[in-house]
């Protein structure tokens, strides 16, 4: 199904003012209309739900918005981008690399690579397709204070490419709470067409939710507004195809005597909303273990990479 193109103001209950204010707000591409909630909508233009749900209805059917044949589905995948990683054997676990339209989560306790792997992946989406990239940019979403500009300059210079022009085309936001990440979350739609944005990073998505949220009584207004994030995230995704990379916390269950006891942030919202999950563990030296755990599509598998000076790499075989 090829995408139709035609302006805001074509839209049947959207005037030239309402036009104006989606624009500003970032839905400056029908389709972020077409999946956007009643709800949502209605919030942000300040207008009924029910006027926001026949918008809505209208564009999914200016866009013809529909049950499609499972053929024509698989000619539409085809449209999507993969990221390398830097490691041909985590591509090949993760089928040919970080790819748009998703939300892929890696996982593991600290020092395991998940920021690592963000860094070398904010670099290579800026490399050409043939080369493992997208020709596009990067927004990094920072809540734990640990994005390093010093590192992704390490990576860049051992790759041959320009430090400078690599760091300005990543743009960083540091999010100092769980509502101030779901605010980052949101304005991403205005700057996405603007800066050629390909992928998305959120490093990492749960810390501050651990932190804002603490005892059970809690959990259920957590939970609903880590949904909320999440269902923005693939929006994102979705209607401008792009990748959507997030590194997750893990804490350890004292129910499970034998075997590994870490166990992911988020609960069944995140493993639901998650099209790859990968969980990763440290090993010997500079080796890391990745283990993919959930895909609607790829089997259960390992590899072995590692973290070197230069970047996310592959372990060589002697």
């Amino acid at each position: 199904m090829k995408k139709k193109e035609f302006n805001l103001e074509d839209i049947p209950g959207v005037g030239p003012k309402l036009a104006e204010k989606l624009m500003e707000l970032g839905f400056t591409d029908p389709m972020s209309i077409a999946v956007a909630s009643p709800g949502e909508l209605a919030s942000i233009l300040e207008i009924g739900q029910a006027t926001a749900g026949k918008i809505i209805a209208k564009v999914r059917e200016m866009l013809e918005i529909g049950y499609t044949p499972a053929d024509k589905v698989l000619e539409q995948r085809k449209n999507i981008g993969k990221i390398s990683t830097g490691s041909k054997a985590l591509d090949d676990l993760l089928g040919g690399g970080i790819e748009t339209q998703a939300i892929t989560e890696v996982y593991g306790p600290f020092g395991s690579g998940k920021s690592q792997i963000g860094f070398q992946l904010s670099v290579n989406v800026q490399l050409s397709p043939e080369k493992g990239g997208l020709n596009g940019n990067c927004l990094f979403i920072d809540t734990e204070a640990t994005f390093r500009p010093e590192r992704i300059k390490q990576i860049t210079e051992a790759m041959g490419m320009d430090p400078e022009k690599t760091l300005k085309n990543i743009l960083v936001a540091r999010a100092y709470n769980s509502d101030h990440e779901v605010f980052l979350v949101e304005k991403c739609s205005e700057i996405i067409q603007e800066k050629n944005i390909k992928l998305l990073i959120v490093d990492s998505l749960t810390s501050h939710f651990r932190a804002d949220y603490t005892g059970r009584g809690e959990l259920a207004p957590r939970q609903q507004k880590l949904n909320r994030l999440l269902h923005n995230l693939q929006r994102l995704a979705d209607s401008h195809n792009i990748a959507v990379f997030v590194t997750n916390q893990v804490l350890a269950n004292p129910a499970i005597l034998f075997g590994d006891p870490t166990m992911p942030i988020g609960g069944h919202v995140l493993a639901h909303q998650s099209t790859y999950r990968v969980y990763l563990r440290k090993s010997s030296g500079d080796k890391r273990i990745a283990k993919m755990m959930d895909s609607p599509n790829l089997p259960p598998g390992e590899c072995v990479f590692k973290i070197a000076p230069e970047g996310v790499r592959d372990v060589k075989q002697e």
